[in-house]
């Protein structure tokens, strides 16, 4: 017996290290992966800026990459059109979607819960397309009805359809993070005299809160990496305009609409290639930033 332990203390040595070695490779790959699809993308697009002027491009207010007399690649309108739809989106998705994971997470009977999380969970597995639609054909028209405007397609109708399809995400992350919160938190803030209520409030969402701002931020993605579904709502017109009752069109959906019909290595597919690395630094950006507030409340003990 003393003789076997010796041996069984290296085949399980190796058997973690084996285990070890593999999660590295794991995590290795998906950092290659976003190394090479960053390359791919930079490869395509940055040829187009020897003919296109970064701070047009950047900078210009019209997207017309096919007139016939000149033209013109400003990716404002569609920057614009992303964020509009994207902060539409995430004002009803975030308010909804935490007060949901709290009542799920801290109200709802056991049984209630259990019917709940399954179904907020498989909102999440619904094709876009399917969203789409919904929006194109319903939503669109009891938004027309309501606010009397006549373009049906809006930057509203694409911002509420994505509040729905983000909703989901919001709930069962944060539901998930708030759950987390240890028993005795909330047992230590009852003992001292607060209410349930204010327990939730003062104790439970501030010890969740790194949890719950990762998943807004996972909502963030969705939304702005959404592409069938704003297609489909928002009406698609590549223009500046303020009144979120008119069409706009948005980074993804412009890809989309127009990849399929340029040239392979034309100026308009390199300019494409070029929003794609725009929306790519963007999405990078937002989601470094966001690290740098998590590891903030995570050092301030929230």
């Amino acid at each position: 017996m003393i003789q076997r332990k010796p041996a069984e203390r290296a085949r399980r040595g190796m058997k973690e290290f084996l285990i070890e070695k593999l999660l590295l490779a794991c995590a290795a790959t998906s950092i290659v992966v976003v190394i090479l699809i960053f390359l791919f993308l930079f490869s395509q697009g940055a040829p187009a800026f020897i003919r296109i002027s970064i701070i047009e491009f950047l900078l210009g207010t019209s997207w017309q990459p096919t007139s016939v007399m000149k033209p013109e690649f400003g990716s404002v309108p569609l920057v614009y059109g992303s964020a509009l739809v994207t902060a539409i989106g995430l004002t009803f998705s975030v308010p909804l979607g935490i007060v949901i994971a709290v009542y799920v997470a801290e109200v709802a009977h056991p049984v209630e819960r259990e019917i709940l999380k399954p179904l907020i969970e498989l909102l999440a597995g619904v094709p876009s397309v399917v969203y789409g639609f919904f929006a194109l054909v319903t939503l669109a028209t009891l938004i027309q009805q309501f606010t009397g405007t006549n373009s049906r397609l809006n930057a509203l109708n694409g911002g509420v359809i994505l509040a729905i399809m983000v909703i989901p995400t919001i709930v069962s992350l944060a539901e998930d993070a708030i759950t987390s919160v240890p028993r005795e938190y909330r047992e230590g803030s009852i003992a001292l005299g607060a209410s349930r209520w204010e327990t939730i409030r003062g104790v439970v969402l501030p010890s969740s809160s790194s949890g719950i701002l990762a998943a807004v931020l996972l909502g963030f993605g969705r939304a702005i990496g959404e592409t069938m579904a704003v297609l489909m709502a928002t009406g698609n017109a590549p223009i500046l305009n303020l009144n979120i009752l008119d069409s706009i069109r948005t980074l993804t959906a412009t890809i989309a609409i127009e990849t399929p019909e340029v040239a392979f290595g034309s100026l308009h597919y390199q300019a494409l290639f070029a929003l794609a690395i725009q929306l790519f630094l963007i999405t990078f950006a937002f989601n470094y930033l966001a690290g740098l507030l998590m590891r903030r409340f995570k050092r301030e003990g929230r």
